[in-house]
């Protein structure tokens, strides 16, 4: 990988950024545009600046940027762009969780409907049959889990499967769950001539390897700083005995009066008991983690992206990636094991 690129990347996104841009000036089509103008799209934030001109003329990218910059955009427009309307899937986009498939497919459906474009998110837990036969109907994008995706592929499932844009999201978050050699096989499975984006919050060294050996020549791109958190958050922590966390989450809850809340427990046992708790003082809370049930999940992240739920407890492999807005608190019951996170 060529790391001398970064420097002129970092040179025209300062350029950019003197005059304010539009989505207008990337010339996208006009099915593309009208898709910009209905979801309400005014000015690109700094990775869609960035990234959206290096993908448009071809390039593989990394981009390093963590989750509601709008990475999915950023990616996913210039992507549907440049789809050539050939046979077959041409957009394939692979993230940690199933939740966040959706997430991505969600909005990649929204961004491509005036072009008549189909997504279909390939997750377990679902009917091998009914996603192999959306693929089979003509979809042109897939917004894959690693385990399913490479299950159908190492079995020849996916006949004639060739995408030309390949997309690795929350790359890192796909390092800590485990996810590195199912990666690298699917790869091992993928056309060797493709436009490969890979994007992540963080970098370690592990992530850096698979990027060489995955794109060719690619453009580095980085709108993260060197804090890890944002200047505007208010972080609290409180020293209490550990018989206390309950009582004192409670207290919290009652004292601060969020709007929105998030807590995130360590172990997927914890959520389920501190969401019973809750539920049993009153407060409008469900749990979410990894052993429930797929129908069970997504009921759960549409009532609190809604109102239906005030109070999201959940680990933070479950809820890892999900864009939800109006989350005025967030608790971590227990310091998390992962600094990063």
């Amino acid at each position: 990988m060529q790391e001398s690129t970064q420097e002129t990347e970092e040179s025209r996104s300062e350029q950019q950024e003197g005059s304010l841009m539009t989505f207008a000036d990337f010339g996208f089509k006009q099915p593309i545009m009208r898709a910009i103008q209905r979801m309400g799209f005014q000015v690109p934030s700094p990775i869609q600046q960035k990234v959206i001109p290096l993908i448009l003329e071809g390039h593989d990218v990394v981009g390093q940027a963590h989750t509601g910059t709008g990475k999915t955009a950023a990616f996913g427009l210039p992507a549907l762009n440049n789809i050539e309307w050939r046979n077959g899937v041409e957009l394939l986009v692979i993230t940690p969780t199933r939740e966040l498939a959706t997430q991505v497919s969600d909005e990649l459906f929204s961004l491509g409907r005036f072009a008549g474009i189909r997504t279909v998110s390939v997750y377990g837990g679902q009917s091998y049959r009914r996603q192999l036969d959306l693929i089979g109907r003509g979809a042109q994008v897939v917004v894959a889990t690693p385990g399913r995706l490479l299950d159908m592929l190492s079995s020849g499932k996916l006949e004639d499967f060739n995408p030309s844009i390949v997309v690795l999201d929350e790359a890192d978050e796909m390092l800590d769950m485990g996810f590195l050699d199912d990666i690298k096989e699917i790869f091992s499975y993928l056309p060797q001539q493709r436009q490969t984006l890979l994007f992540s919050a963080t970098m370690p060294e592990p992530i850096k390897d698979l990027a060489r050996h995955i794109l060719y020549e690619p453009k580095f791109v980085s709108v993260t700083k060197k804090e890890t958190t944002n200047k505007d958050i208010r972080q609290l922590y409180y020293v209490i005995e550990e018989k206390d966390r309950d009582d004192a989450i409670v207290r919290l809850l009652d004292k601060e009066e969020p709007e929105k809340a998030i807590i995130f427990c360590r172990m997927k046992r914890e959520v389920d008991r501190v969401a019973e708790l809750l539920q049993a003082q009153g407060i409008n809370a469900r749990g979410l983690h990894g052993d429930m049930e797929m129908r069970e999940r997504m009921d759960v992240i549409k009532g609190f992206r809604g109102r239906d739920i005030d109070i999201l407890v959940a680990t933070d492999v479950a809820a890892r990636g999900l864009n939800i807005e109006n989350v005025s608190h967030v608790f971590n019951y227990h310091i998390p094991f992962d600094p990063e996170s």
